[in-house]
């Protein structure tokens, strides 16, 4: 079955492992976050979603080890669900590469940002704070009246005050893909990604980055092969589908790039 854009593929789970920069064939630097798929195996199929798996581990309750067993799975230690078409099903037990994606194309990144601790409100809204002068003492950094009066008599849910920032479950979208090592199943995408080293980050197609005629995918045009091209960015030609497999990816070099894009003309 042939990839079209009105399907929705499954995403990839992966640990991130820091961030370099490499030069293109236009010798232009790029600053890349690099992205490991580690072991990536589909472990359930249900209602529209597919579960995946990822990471080999030997620490886990029974139920969890015996719920792997039974699937004829190692047990693992990330699980995530993806909701998925009906034509993007895969048989439990196969494992993903990272040639799922393909260099050029757009991915959301979803992560949990670095946890900040109990912040101001300058840090945490960008509050320009009092006044350096006339009178202000030891309150330079506040956030002043909370806007309450007699009546309501209350502070409204959700008011910008202080508080715990970060350590929020965080997308970043429309992040392009560099390069991918096949060998090392390994992801390099451009600008940053939320997150410490050695964190779980889920990675999925973009969406709003799939576009046919002016619409979103979402809007009903047909599966006419043209609407592939138009909906993929440049460079693009179709994505692995329903998904790449590491038998797959073995016969696929080691390193695949994506074009620099051509400049315009002024």
């Amino acid at each position: 079955m042939t990839y079209n854009p009105l399907y929705r593929r499954t995403g990839l789970i992966g640990i991130k492992q820091g961030m370099t920069s490499i030069f293109n064939e236009l010798n232009q630097q790029i600053p890349v976050t690099l992205i490991k798929i580690d072991r990536n195996q589909v472990s359930g199929d249900k209602d529209g979603y597919l579960q995946l798996s990822s990471t080999d581990t030997d620490k886990l309750s029974k139920p969890l080890s015996k719920h792997f067993q039974s699937l004829n799975i190692h047990p693992k230690k990330h699980s995530k669900e993806f909701k998925v078409s009906n034509e993007s099903k895969i048989q439990i037990g196969t494992e993903l590469s990272a040639a799922h994606f393909v260099p050029g194309q757009f991915v959301d990144v979803q992560a949990t940002s670095n946890g900040k601790g109990f912040s101001g409100v300058m840090k945490r809204h960008n509050f320009k704070g009092l006044r350096a002068t006339h009178g202000t003492s030891i309150s330079h950094r506040s956030q002043g009246s909370t806007g309450a009066n007699q009546d309501p008599g209350r502070v409204f849910p959700g008011k910008k005050m202080a508080g715990r920032m970060g350590g929020e479950t965080t997308t970043v979208q429309n992040l392009k893909i560099v390069r991918i090592d096949t060998q090392n199943n390994t992801i390099l995408v451009k600008g940053s990604i939320p997150g410490r080293d050695n964190g779980t980050i889920y990675i999925k197609d973009a969406i709003k980055k799939l576009v046919i005629d002016g619409q979103n995918k979402f809007k009903k045009l047909g599966s006419q092969p043209e609407h592939t091209s138009k909906a993929l960015p440049w460079g693009v030609d179709t994505l692995p589908f329903p998904a790449a497999t590491q038998e797959m990816a073995a016969s696929y070099p080691h390193i695949l790039q994506a074009p620099a894009a051509p400049k315009k003309d002024d």
